[in-house]
C-alpha cells in the first residue's frame, strides 16, 4: 500500500504543468543533442546546470533526466537514418538499423527503436520504483578487479560481432585498444603513441573516430557507387512495423530489457556495454545469424531496449546511495547538493516528492519520445544526394565545436580513409570502436587491481565474479576457435570471406 501511495505522489508531482513542461523540454533537447553530432548529454547538461539553480529541485532533475535518456534515443535515430552513432551506446544500431533504412524500412526501424525503448524504459522505471534499495547493493559487489574482468568479457564478446574471420575481429579490437591509449598517461604523464606530435597529446576524440568510420565512410561508399536513394519512402505504411517485424522484435526487446536493467547498475557506461552485450547474445541465440548486419530486426530491437534500460537503471545508485555511475549522474548529485539535498538513502524519506517525482517523470518522458518519433522521420525524408552534403556540413560543424578547432575534422578524414580500407577488407568497425572506448577504462581498472594486490596477477583469480567472467570469456574464445564451429562460421559468412 505504501508503494502505491509513493507512486501516486510521484505521478501527482510529475503531472503538474511546470514539471510536464520541463520533462518535454528535457526529452526534446536530449533527442536533439543525440541527433546533432559532436554534442553529447554530459556537455549539454553541464552547460544547462546553472539554469536549474533557479528551478525547484524536482523540476531541474526531471529536465536533466529527460536530456540524458532522450539523448540515448536521439543517438539511435541518426544511427538508423544516416549511419551516425550519436552516442557510444548507439554504435550497434548502425549495424542492422541502417541496413533496414537502406531497404526502405527506416520507419519500421525507428518504430522498433521507439517502442523497444518505451517498453524497456517502463520496466526500468518499475524496477527503480520497486527494487532501488536492493538493486543498488549489486553495484558494491564490483571493484576494480571485477570491472577489468567484465571489460575483458565485453571485448571478447565484441569479436563475435565481427562478420567472417575471428582473427579480423580480434585485430579490430586490438586496433581500437591501441588507439584508445593514444595521448598522455593520466598517472605518469608519459606520452604514448604520439610520435612527437603535440596534437595527439590529448588523445583522439571518440566523435571523430565514430564519424570517420561510420558516417563519412558510408557517404564515400554511396557516392562512389553513384547511389540515388531515399532514406525513407513517403508512403505512410512504411513508417510503422508490420506483424512479422513485431513478432521478431518481442523476445529480443524482453532480453535486452533484462540485460540493460542489470548492467545499467554498474558504474562506467552501462548503456553502452548493455547494447553490445545484447547484440552478441541475440546473434548467438538466433536461428538465422547470417541476417545480422544485413537488417535483422533482433539486431536492432535488443540493443535499443538494452541501452535505454541501462540508461535509466543507472539512476538507482545515484538516487538511493548517492553513488554516481557516470558523469551525468555526478552532475545530478551536484544539482541535488545545490538545493541542500544530501544524495543517498534518506532522499526517499526527507524529500519523497523529488525521488518519486523523478521516477514517475521517466515513464512520461518515454511516452513523449514515442509521440515525437514521427517528427524525426519526416525531417530526413529526402533524397540521399541532397542529404549527404547536409550530413557532411552538420558533422563538420559538430566536430569543430568540440574544441573550437579543425583538428577533429582532420582526424575524422583520416578515419574515413581507414574505414574505406576496412570496408574493402570486409572487416567490421564496431569491435574497433568498442575497444577504443573500453581501452582506457580497462587499463585504469587493471592498474588499480595491481595496486591492491601489490603487483600480484593472481588477484584476478581470487574473486568469484572475476573468475566467472574471465572463465566465460575463455570458453567463448575456445568455442569460436573450435574447427567445427569455425567451419560453420565460414559457411555462414562465406560471402564476406
Amino acid at each position: 500500500m505504501e508503494f502505491l501511495d509513493n507512486l501516486a505522489l510521484g505521478f501527482a508531482t510529475a503531472f503538474s504543468l511546470t514539471n510536464l513542461a520541463f520533462c518535454f523540454i528535457g526529452v526534446l533537447v536530449g533527442t536533439a543533442i543525440g541527433i546533432l553530432p559532436g554534442l553529447g548529454p554530459l556537455a549539454t547538461i553541464a552547460m544547462l546546470l546553472p539554469l536549474t539553480y533557479a528551478l525547484p529541485p524536482v523540476s531541474g532533475l526531471i529536465m536533466i533526466a529527460g536530456i540524458y535518456y532522450g539523448a540515448q534515443y536521439g543517438g539511435s535515430t541518426t544511427a538508423i537514418l544516416v549511419n551516425i552513432p550519436g552516442e557510444s551506446s548507439s554504435v550497434v544500431s548502425c549495424l542492422d538499423g541502417h541496413q533496414m533504412a537502406r531497404k526502405g524500412r527506416a520507419g519500421a526501424a525507428l518504430a522498433i527503436a521507439a517502442l523497444g525503448s518505451f517498453f524497456a524504459g517502463t520496466v526500468a522505471t518499475m524496477l527503480i520504483a520497486a527494487f532501488s534499495p536492493a538493486l543498488a547493493e549489486v553495484a558494491f559487489l564490483f571493484g576494480p578487479v571485477e570491472y577489468f574482468a567484465m571489460m575483458v568479457l565485453g571485448l571478447t564478446a565484441a569479436t563475435l560481432l565481427a562478420h567472417g574471420s575471428f582473427i579480423k575481429g580480434v585485430a579490430m579490437v586490438i586496433t581500437g585498444l591501441i588507439l584508445g591509449l593514444v595521448g598522455a598517461d593520466v598517472n605518469s604523464g608519459t606520452y604514448r603513441f604520439t610520435f612527437g606530435s603535440f596534437s595527439l597529446t590529448e588523445g583522439i576524440e571518440f566523435v571523430a573516430v565514430a564519424m570517420g568510420l561510420f558516417a563519412f565512410t558510408d557517404i564515400v561508399n554511396n557516392v562512389r557507387e553513384d547511389q540515388t536513394r531515399k532514406v525513407i519512402t513517403p508512403t505512410f505504411g512504411n513508417l510503422w512495423l508490420n506483424g512479422k517485424e513485431a513478432r521478431e522484435a518481442a523476445l529480443p526487446v524482453a532480453r535486452g530489457t533484462a540485460i540493460g536493467s542489470l548492467l545499467g547498475l554498474l558504474p562506467g557506461g552501462g548503456a553502452m556495454i548493455s547494447s553490445f552485450a545484447s547484440y552478441a547474445i541475440e546473434k548467438r541465440v538466433s536461428r538465422r545469424p547470417e541476417e545480422f548486419g544485413h537488417g535483422a530486426v533482433a539486431g536492432l530491437a535488443g540493443p535499443e531496449a538494452a541501452n535505454n534500460a541501462g540508461a535509466q537503471t543507472s539512476f538507482i545508485p545515484m538516487l538511493t546511495l548517492g553513488v554516481p555511475s557516470n558523469g551525468v549522474m555526478a552532475l545530478m548529485i551536484g544539482a541535488l547538493m545545490v538545493h541542500n539535498i544530501a544524495p543517498g538513502p534518506y532522499v526517499m524519506v526527507s524529500h519523497p516528492e523529488v525521488f518519486w517525482g523523478v521516477i514517475a517523470s521517466m515513464w512520461i518522458g518515454n511516452a513523449l519520445l514515442v509521440v515525437l518519433n514521427p517528427l524525426w522521420v519526416r525531417l530526413i525524408q529526402v533524397n540521399y544526394w541532397i542529404l549527404y552534403p547536409i550530413i557532411l556540413t552538420v558533422c563538420c560543424v559538430g566536430l569543430f565545436s568540440i574544441d573550437n578547432r579543425a583538428l577533429p575534422i582532420y582526424f575524422a578524414a583520416a578515419f574515413t580513409l581507414l574505414g574505406c580500407l576496412f570496408w574493402r577488407m570486409r572487416a567490421e568497425c564496431a569491435p574497433l570502436l568498442l575497444g577504443f572506448i573500453l581501452g582506457p577504462m580497462m587499463e585504469e581498472h587493471f592498474r588499480r587491481s595491481l595496486l591492491l594486490s601489490n603487483g600480484d596477477l593472481g588477484i584476478f583469480y581470487q574473486r568469484p565474479l572475476s573468475v566467472a567472467m574471465l572463465s566465460i570469456a575463455a570458453v567463448m574464445s575456445v568455442v569460436v576457435l573450435l574447427p567445427r564451429v569455425r567451419c560453420s562460421r565460414g559457411k555462414i559468412f562465406s560471402e564476406e570471406t
